[in-house]
């Protein structure tokens, strides 16, 4: 029998739209966008956005280079997809600031010289933001001591800032300044 005769009555395939439309408010001004659904939200920012503060560091959400806050919580942009973020507000690195004055975290980093090659830099200082708003809505961490009082402003010490930095890498070593320049701006 014929190979083309066998597929003849096969009806052929739907199409099947693999883009959606969706809404991101990033930095304060909505943006509405088509996107691949399998587009993440560091592939956005960075190819459709043109905000290349957020880094391709391991592409695994293990380094912590392309951090970005999501309704004020700090993500891993590597493995979320955007289209899950529709209507949601998107902080990068380059939203911090307020103007021409750097965000406190930000001018921070700068005093205390809390970078070298600065590729994890906007992860960092992205990580750090959420960090501390994690922490003054007293969210624990590994290190917080099992007796503190819950639901308070959590302690930052030094163990406790690496602790809940931990997921930020640098490879260059900067982490003693880093934790300095967040002890600089705990409220």
């Amino acid at each position: 029998m014929d190979s083309l005769a066998l597929g003849a009555d096969l009806e052929p395939e739907p199409v099947v739209d693999e883009r959606s439309t969706v809404t991101l408010h990033v930095n304060g001004t909505a943006t509405t966008l088509t996107i691949d659904h399998r587009s993440t939200v560091l592939e956005t920012l960075r190819d459709r956005l043109g905000l290349t503060g957020a880094k391709k560091g391991c592409d695994h959400g293990q380094c912590g280079a392309c951090t970005v806050l999501v309704d004020g919580r700090r993500v891993t942009s590597c493995l979320l997809l955007a289209v899950t973020q529709d209507g949601a507000a998107i902080t990068t690195v380059e939203g911090l600031a307020d103007g021409g004055t750097l965000h406190p975290v930000q001018q921070a980093f700068v005093e205390r010289d809390a970078l070298q090659c600065g590729f994890c830099t906007p992860g960092q200082i992205c990580s750090a933001v959420g960090m501390l708003g994690e922490a003054a809505d007293g969210f624990p961490s590994h290190a917080t001591e099992p007796d503190a009082p819950s639901g308070g402003r959590a302690d930052l010490g030094p163990d406790e800032i690496r602790e809940r930095m931990s997921g930020n890498l640098c490879r260059c070593g900067a982490y003693p300044r880093i934790v300095e320049a967040i002890e600089d701006v705990i409220p």
